[in-house]
């Protein structure tokens, strides 16, 4: 391959990942966090409740993902892959015509099509064979996330200045049709890989599988809690409205974002300081919002707390791109967000009822101890894919 041939290959890999990814990622937080909103507040669902339909889109990416196309070749996946997307841009609007019923349905279809994307985003992302490019390329992809998470938020808030929560499902829209676009231009593992089967076990008793997993379960508890109830939390401690409370879900992945460019541009050679210091952060910034209820504090929280979420997803792929052979890693990454999806049902049903019961900034209290035990558990399986073999 001569170097016009490669960098063609690296330019044609970075503008399709971006702009994929900014569409599928800025509809689906608009998802996550709007979701609550327009259940408890135009169905009066209960915290509970509130928790079980959070849960309920994660469970059926959890299906889609780990269960489904982690078993599926690279041309059935392909294909699969083009199909989800167009039916997520066909269900994504239906959530402004929703009942307290169907958005039920509604809620396991957008989660279901949603298992099929992101994990072959991630896998294509990975492609890369020399490995500073390849985790360049990674942090890239996952800068692409915050960009995403900045970008969707302030454009809800602008939209729910003057519109309806269900009518800001429809202008979302034009998220999931530039998906379409993009899905086809997509790069998937060459055909021949697929005679390599990577099993389940060969994939979860992997040290750097592990250390992915343990490594996002630090921020992830956090992280599924606050996009469940951060904004019931806010509009009733605070009184803030639908515009406001999306302004401080942009600011909060404002950090995101730093903490991912300066990982695209610097690389991380070691994982475990980047990991430690990730959970300091979280650890600060929940105690924050748990011991002091006053809005501004809040918001300086949650400034806080996005620069562990912009560094712990892009060390947790590093991980996996360190340990696994490429024609593996389809594998990996579909189990691994598969793992994601799972802290997804499990926090969400359990804090829900929580809240329920002691309110939602006591709750917060209640997400440190896993958090720690995760870490403890973490410094055990990062030693050895910690410093990269070049």
């Amino acid at each position: 391959m001569t170097k016009g041939q490669y960098y063609a290959g690296l330019l044609q890999a970075v503008s399709t990942i971006l702009p994929l990814t900014i569409a599928i990622r800025a509809s689906n937080n608009m998802l996550i966090t709007t979701i609550p909103l327009l259940a408890r507040y135009d169905f009066g669902f209960s915290n509970t409740l509130v928790g079980l339909i959070s849960a309920l889109v994660s469970l059926m990416t959890f299906v889609s993902s780990g269960i489904i196309n982690s078993k599926l070749h690279t041309g059935t996946r392909r294909f699969v892959f083009i199909v989800s997307s167009i039916i997520y841009a066909i269900v994504f609007p239906l959530f402004a015509l929703s009942s307290a019923v169907s958005i039920w349905a509604l809620s396991a279809m957008a989660g279901f099509v949603l298992g099929f994307l992101m994990p072959n985003v991630i896998t294509s992302a990975s492609l890369l064979p020399n490995r500073v490019d390849r985790e360049r390329l990674l942090n890239i992809y996952t800068l692409s996330l915050s960009t995403a998470l900045i970008i969707g938020p302030a454009i809800e808030s602008l939209i729910l200045k003057y519109c309806s929560l269900r009518e800001s499902f429809i202008f979302f829209t034009a998220f999931p049709i530039i998906g379409v676009v993009t899905a086809f231009m997509l790069r998937f593992p060459e055909e021949e890989v697929r005679r390599e089967s990577t099993g389940f076990r060969q994939v979860v008793n992997n040290p750097g599988f592990i250390a992915a997993v343990l490594n996002i379960l630090t921020y992830n508890v956090v992280f599924s809690f606050l996009m469940t109830f951060g904004g019931v939390y806010a509009r009733e401690s605070f009184g803030l409205d639908y515009s406001e409370i999306e302004i401080l879900f942009s600011v909060f992945f404002v950090t995101s974002f730093l903490g991912r460019l300066y990982l695209s541009i610097r690389p991380a050679r070691r994982l475990w300081p980047y990991m430690a210091s990730a959970v300091a952060i979280t650890t600060m910034g929940v105690l924050a919002i748990a011991l002091i209820n006053n809005p501004l504090i809040y918001a300086i929280a949650l400034l806080a707390l996005g620069i562990p979420h912009g560094t712990t997803y892009p060390l947790s792929v590093v991980s996996i791109s360190r340990a696994f052979k490429p024609e593996q890693r389809n594998a990996a990454n579909s189990l691994f967000f598969s793992m994601m999806m799972v802290i997804g049902i499990i926090i969400p049903t359990i804090t829900g009822y929580i809240a329920d019961l002691i309110g939602i900034r006591s709750t917060f209290l209640v997400l440190i101890p896993p958090v720690l035990i995760a870490l403890v558990l973490l410094k055990r399986y990062v030693a050895p894919i910690d410093v990269p073999r070049d």
